[in-house]
This record gives structure tokens, C-alpha cells and sequence, in this order.
């Protein structure tokens, strides 16, 4: 019982975790990344020269790119610290471009919920794909 209580029973699970983060940050990254490749590279760059990015054409494109291939190599567990950097990069710029000013809420437009995409991402960069990955079948 007292097992049960001290969770001691995850650590045989230990490998699932970066599994499932990965999973879940890659899927809600391409999901972002479909979504602006619907916007298309005008309607992506419009997007971010109204915010007052320069070079938005240039950043829409990259975002795109950094969003579906970075959401899909996170997915697979490809080149992952590479992909949960660009992430990263990705989630400090929407954070301090977007959602900042819009204070803590997701519900009002807020850092919330791109905070915890930016945490996850540095977690990621930080412990790796994990067992279940192609960096660790090919030995990254």
C-alpha cells in the first residue's frame, strides 16, 4: 500500500515520460504549424508584421518550417534537442510578442498555456528523446 501512496511503482515507467512529452508538445506543434500552412506564407507573414516582426516573410516561413517538420521530428524523436530548441525559440518569441501583454490567462489570450509549451520544450532539450525515440535507435 504504502508503495501505491510513494508512486515508487513509476520508476519502472521512467522511459515513457519523455515519450509522451514529446508525443504531446510534437502534436500540438504540427497541429500550429497545419494551421498556418492553411494561413499560407502571405497570411502567416501578415500575421506577424502585424505584431511588428521584421523580416515577417522570412520569420513565416521559418515558424512554418520550425512548427510541421519540428512537431514531426519531435513525434518521432528526431533530432530532438535541436527541435525542442527551435521550440523554445518559437515560445520566448510568442510569449513576448503575443501573449505577455495579455497577462497570465490562456482564457484571455495570456502566457499561460505558451509558457508551459516553452517549459516543456526546455525539458526536452535538457533530458532527450528518451528509450523510445530514432535519436536513441541511432545512437543520439
Amino acid at each position: 500500500m504504502l508503495s501505491h501512496i510513494q508512486m515508487s511503482w513509476a520508476a519502472s515507467f521512467a522511459d515513457v515520460g519523455p515519450l509522451v512529452t514529446r508525443v504531446v508538445v510534437g502534436i500540438i506543434f504540427l497541429v500550429h504549424g497545419l494551421q498556418k500552412v492553411g494561413m499560407g506564407v502571405g497570411g502567416t507573414a501578415g500575421f506577424l508584421e502585424s505584431l511588428g516582426l521584421p523580416f515577417a516573410t522570412v520569420l513565416a516561413v521559418l515558424l512554418i518550417i520550425g512548427e510541421v517538420v519540428g512537431g514531426i521530428a519531435l513525434i518521432l524523436g528526431v533530432m530532438t534537442r535541436f527541435w525542442a530548441a527551435v521550440g523554445v525559440i518559437i515560445s520566448l518569441v510568442a510569449l513576448f510578442s503575443v501573449h505577455f501583454a495579455k497577462g497570465f490567462l490562456a482564457s484571455n489570450g495570456g502566457y499561460e498555456f505558451i509558457l508551459l509549451i516553452g517549459a516543456v520544450m526546455l525539458s526536452l532539450v535538457v533530458m532527450g528523446a528518451g528509450k523510445y525515440s530514432v535519436d536513441r535507435q541511432i545512437g543520439l
